[in-house]
């Protein structure tokens, strides 16, 4: 019940233990194919670019980056937590030229902010996290996408935290870029990151492409600046997901197999239905801290449905106490990060912990545990203000 990863949905575990086949038996790349078009539902996008990056959720930001920045492009990034600051240092790493806004921990940039900023830096790529878990906020996207379109910029999201727990629209929100993970509200394991491009981000793709030798054949270009990864590359990614089929490397074939299972439940209980889960699962624990008698950090009206950060009670030891959760009750809550570490807890209700019985065994745990460390709290506050909650729905 921490921040992510989570609890997997069983029957993904379950698909990831099929057998094996090889990478070009029509099963797999049947299976590949439909992998392509259930994750194009989950994003809420018709572009054909949508692949899974072997590797964890950094690796499709990752593939992403290093393939869409060229040396020496402008990249913006609004930070308002510590994986905002993750984003400006890969792109850094990619050689390009950052430039930063930042907020405080627990808020999100008002559009005006972020529309000045890319006025001022005129940047190629705008990149900017959706849910940010070290502060548990949701920064809000249904707008910059036109205003990064009149400045000529692309843009990117990392919606790690937050694909399928919360609304998502790529088409309708202008997005030329969006990965994720499957660990959080997607209800897997880490270790493949759902990718999507549209047609304006694989055109800078393309014009960068570089295949490598030894499968390369006579009329491949080869680019000056192609991308100075050969594991990233999205141009031979692309390719290897595409009609061509191109070698560039093997699909870990499990993780493909899990990574299909997760959207077939999302879209099986239906993705509205699944993000008014989380949301209602969210606001019961928001509820039931709350009735415990628990500070929450930040601002509120921004927080993601899927994770709430509280304030750690004066006097309770913050590490020990979530120890006891741990070894007392078999269930696991977070610390944050920075200038977070020690002052919060993050307790998520994410993928499939994000139902009744979940949230209210924690909050009962919860109880349990600030009292043996002395906290004074309501007692059942917190599972009477979530039951109400989960009535008035």
């Amino acid at each position: 019940m921490g921040p992510g990863p989570i609890s997997a949905y069983p029957s993904v575990l379950q698909a990831m233990s099929a057998p094996l086949v090889g990478q070009y038996d029509p099963f797999m790349t049947a299976t590949m194919t439909e992998t392509q078009q259930l994750y194009r539902e989950v994003w809420g996008t018709a572009n054909d670019a949508t692949v899974l990056i072997d590797g964890t959720s950094r690796a499709g930001i990752e593939a992403a980056m290093i393939s869409l920045v060229r040396p020496g492009d402008r990249v913006l990034v609004p930070v308002f937590g510590r994986f905002g600051h993750l984003l400006a240092e890969i792109a850094e790493r990619a050689l390009a030229e950052v430039h930063t806004i930042e907020v405080p921990w627990g808020q999100v940039f008002p559009v005006s902010s972020i529309e000045e900023a890319v006025a001022r830096v005129r940047p190629h790529l705008v990149a900017v996290v959706q849910g940010d878990t070290s502060t548990t906020m949701l920064q809000p996207l249904d707008e910059i996408g036109a205003i990064c379109a009149a400045h000529g910029a692309l843009f990117y999201t990392d919606a790690t935290a937050s694909l399928g727990g919360n609304d998502f629209e790529a088409d309708a929100w202008g997005l030329d870029a969006a990965t994720a993970g499957l660990q959080k509200c997607l209800g897997g394991p880490s270790g493949s990151a759902p990718l999507t491009l549209s047609d304006r981000a694989v055109a800078v793709v393309r014009s960068r492409a570089r295949v490598e030798a030894g499968i390369r054949e006579d009329d491949d270009p080869d680019a000056d600046d192609f991308v100075r990864s050969n594991y990233f590359d999205l141009g031979m990614i692309l390719d290897y997901w595409g009609p061509r089929r191109l070698n560039h490397h093997t699909e870990a074939t499990s993780m493909l197999y899990g990574a299909r299972e997760c959207a077939r439940v999302l879209l099986g209980e239906g993705r509205d239905a699944v993000i008014e889960r989380h949301r209602l699962a969210g606001a019961a624990m928001l509820a039931g801290v709350e009735g415990l008698g628990l500070t929450v950090f930040g601002d509120v009206a921004h927080k993601m449905s899927n994770v709430v950060a509280v304030e750690i009670p004066d006097g309770v030891p913050g590490d020990v106490a979530r120890q006891a959760m741990l070894e007392d009750f078999g269930i696991e809550i977070g610390t944050s990060f920075g200038p977070l570490h020690g002052r919060v807890w993050r307790i998520g209700t994410m993928g499939y912990n994000a139902r009744k019985d979940a949230v209210f065994t924690t909050l009962v745990a919860l109880e349990a545990v600030l009292r043996r460390f002395g906290a004074h709290v309501a007692p059942g506050g917190g599972v009477d203000a979530a039951s109400d909650i989960y009535r008035s729905a």
